[in-house]
């Protein structure tokens, strides 16, 4: 937990980070329904003002190309939109900026997930993923495990094992409303 100051989550953006396949964008847009604010998802909001998909982005240009574009879209968006829900794609939480950006001027929310239970979510979720391409199962593990510290920076933990979406939502709407 990042700070255990209370974190009035009425105006705030409320983040959320985790890694790729955890739900982020499934309970995202579920608790902006229930709370009635707007969701964003940062990965689809790159494609959709950069016109290219993710994967193409990291074909023609590259991951360091993309992870600069990243960094700028979500600190500008937390900058100048306010009380939405944003979903970070996986590794975006890795880079300082973003990281110390959100901790400080958002209420970060991480969507934790066993290497068990994500591992179970592989095949669903490897297509539109490039950091998984050409990558093995340890590999993977062992980025897994490399973000696990970077996730660890955060307001609020909401563990996803065994949970449908729906569940994983009622315990951020308690949580918040705990908060």
């Amino acid at each position: 937990m990042y700070k255990k100051e209370k974190h009035s989550a009425s105006k705030k953006n409320i983040v959320l980070i985790g890694f790729m396949g955890v739900g982020k964008t499934t309970v995202g847009q579920m608790i902006a329904t229930k709370l009635k604010r707007e969701f964003i998802d940062i990965d689809q909001y790159i494609e959709q003002t950069y016109h290219m998909s993710i994967p193409q982005i990291f074909e023609q240009k590259g991951e360091p190309y993309f992870r600069k574009l990243e960094r700028k879209t979500v600190i500008d968006i937390c900058q100048h939109h306010y009380n939405n829900i944003v979903s970070l794609g996986g590794g975006a939480f890795q880079q300082k900026e973003i990281r110390e950006f959100c901790l400080e001027n958002c209420l970060v929310l991480y969507l934790d997930i066993s290497w068990e239970s994500w591992k179970a979510r592989f095949e669903l979720i490897n297509e539109n993923r490039p950091v998984l391409n050409n990558r093995s199962l340890y590999d993977i593990q062992q980025l897994f495990n490399e973000r696990k510290h970077a996730y660890s920076m955060h307001h609020l933990k909401i563990n996803t094992d065994n949970k449908s979406p729906e569940e994983v939502t009622a315990s951020i709407i308690e949580a918040l409303q705990d908060n």
